[in-house]
């Protein structure tokens, strides 16, 4: 009943899969690299951080509030 079910393994996801178990192994720094973790991993965030906290400013201010300490 379960039999002729082998399956079959694709060659591109078992590639993909190796080359994740070896990231560290193949992993070199870039100028490409240190742009990218710039500006996802210190940038951005520092941008979406201070967009909050000015929203909370703004939001302080129309109630009449003195503005809250931040870091």
């Amino acid at each position: 009943m379960g039999g002729g079910m082998e399956a079959h393994k694709n060659r591109f996801i078992e590639e993909w899969g190796s080359a994740r178990e070896n990231l560290e192994h193949n992993f070199r720094w870039t100028r490409r690299n240190f742009a990218l973790i710039g500006i996802f991993g210190i940038a951005i965030p520092v941008f979406v951080y201070k967009g909050i906290v000015k929203e909370f400013h703004m939001q302080d201010e129309d109630a009449g509030r003195p503005y809250r300490k931040f870091m």
